[in-house]
């Protein structure tokens, strides 16, 4: 991989939903085209999503990726190559349990990220999602789902597991997760909250998959439009928001792009990373 990805002389990382597509849906035209000019101006293209591992095959196969894509928001880098997932950034055991049997005694709403599949709490409504995704797969493309009951943390093995998913966890929740120095705790979408260990973020994946490819810091750009976007939005030497993101993802962009459904990632393709691109 190492040799065929030199040919590349700069990385773009971009998150997915609302930023490349709507979520549920395909990638819009206009952003594949750019995506392959992308690749004819010698820069490298990944995902950069805070969706498992699981749940980005079909967009490999239709983005034709043949870099490393950061998924479960920095939590592990999947090569959809080998199709395997490297560099994850694991819970430790003992953490997940105890935090697990607070989330479950409070009925929350738990989805889990592991390299064997996701994982559904009883009050989970994230699996018409993978539901959605699977639909018209292969069995062997499908996201694997796994049920799982209020004795799990107290098993004697559990899975390895890179981030927990919560749906909208009520404000108790929140201050004692974002309050944990343990962990890093953001929203990644509508009600959507996202629990990973400290240090795993996408701005971090971002760095480590730029030193992988042999892309010098300076030759990054990446683009989102929330909260769990804004790491990789600052880490990257070029910094770019869509129109809709957030006030933050847009206080740390160097340059603010037209709303994802207007093609604000093309936009941003043609009137500023590949204008950069070619000085390098």
């Amino acid at each position: 991989m190492a040799n065929m990805n030199n040919r590349y002389k700069a990385l773009l990382a971009a998150d997915m939903d609302y930023t490349l597509l709507r979520p549920g849906e395909d990638v819009f035209e206009g952003n594949k085209v750019a995506i392959r000019d992308l690749k004819k101006a010698g820069v490298a293209f990944t995902i950069a999503t805070g969706r498992s591992a699981f749940l980005v095959g079909r967009y490999v196969d239709d983005l034709e990726l043949d870099v490393p894509l950061i998924t479960s928001n920095g939590g592990t880098l999947f090569d959809p190559l080998t199709n395997t997932q490297f560099a994850a950034r694991n819970f430790k055991e003992d953490k997940l349990r105890r935090m697990l049997r607070c989330l479950l005694d409070n009925n929350a709403d738990v989805t889990l990220y592991s390299d064997e599949g996701i994982f559904f709490a009883p009050f989970s409504n994230r699996k018409s999602f993978v539901n959605a995704y699977n639909k018209g797969l292969k069995p062997s493309e499908q996201a694997p789902m796994i049920d799982f009951d209020n004795s799990f943390p107290d098993k004697d093995q559990i899975p390895h597991f890179n981030k927990v998913l919560l749906q909208n966890p009520n404000n108790e929740i929140l201050a004692m997760l974002s309050s944990d120095p343990e962990l890093e705790a953001i929203y990644s979408g509508p009600g959507l909250y996202d629990i990973m260990p400290k240090g795993s973020t996408k701005g971090d994946a971002l760095v480590n998959l730029a030193s992988y490819l042999n892309i010098p810091q300076t030759k990054t750009f990446a683009i989102g439009d929330n909260e769990n976007d804004v790491s990789m939005i600052a880490a990257a030497r070029y910094g770019i928001a869509v129109g809709n993101a957030t006030d933050g993802a847009k206080k740390a962009a160097s340059y603010i792009s037209a709303n994802y459904d207007s093609l604000g990632f093309a936009k941003a393709v043609y009137e500023y990373v590949i204008p950069l691109a070619e000085q390098m």
